[in-house]
């Protein structure tokens, strides 16, 4: 039934946000949603599984891949590519015949890398970018190669199930972000909007979001 909490868990009582319960699932509970270690129920009008979220990344290396200063950068790009292809809510992601976007050219810079991936949900998403140890690794070392951008060089927005979002969407986005803040059209991590034709403002902080069990 939707909007039920799923089987054998609690609802979240300190995280009922506008018609929108969280409750905490083990990797194996819900697997229907795609959502580990999280899962989402919702009461609102539509339901998560009609909706993912899209994500677009871009970064400016201070070297072209070519030079020696990115060869750690180029030597994580396969390995950790195989693990997003196996992430739980994991669903798209943008790639040449190369397997990556390293050679996508956007947002009138040819330097720039381009990253964009659709998920199940904004924890899916957030699960593999802040705790999988191979991507945080990669984070880590961020500060070394690439340039600190001075705009937003990320933005979220929801997209419905099946839709693969284009670069020029994705530019659209990410420009529509930097103008006008987190609104539900493009967001963030720390400001996000929850599924269209929800009535719900703006939620702070994706940590806000959980309630442990």
């Amino acid at each position: 039934m939707r909007g039920a909490p799923c089987a054998g868990h609690r609802p979240c009582r300190t995280s009922l946000i506008s018609e929108r319960c969280r409750v905490r699932a083990e990797p194996d509970v819900c697997a229907s949603s795609g959502v580990a270690p999280w899962a989402v129920c919702s009461l609102a009008s539509g339901s998560v599984s009609d909706w993912e979220i899209a994500q677009v990344n871009i970064a400016l290396p201070v070297v072209p891949l070519s030079e020696p200063e990115l060869g750690w950068f180029v030597e994580a790009l396969a390995p950790v590519n195989a693990v997003v292809d196996n992430a739980p809510g994991f669903r798209w992601r943008m790639q040449t015949e190369d397997g990556d976007a390293t050679a996508v050219r956007a947002f009138g810079d040819d330097r720039l890398i381009v990253n964009m991936s659709v998920w199940a949900s904004v924890e899916a998403l957030a699960d593999f970018v802040y705790r999988d140890p191979a991507h945080v690794a990669v984070l880590r070392r961020k500060r070394e190669s690439f340039v600190r951008l001075g705009e937003m060089h990320q933005a979220l927005w929801w997209v419905p199930a099946g839709h693969r979002p284009s670069v020029d969407e994705a530019e659209e986005r990410l420009a529509h972000l930097r103008a006008h803040g987190p609104t539900p059209r493009a967001f963030t991590f720390r400001i996000q909007f929850p599924i269209p034709g929800t009535e719900a403002d703006s939620i702070s902080g994706h940590d806000d979001w959980y309630c442990r069990a």
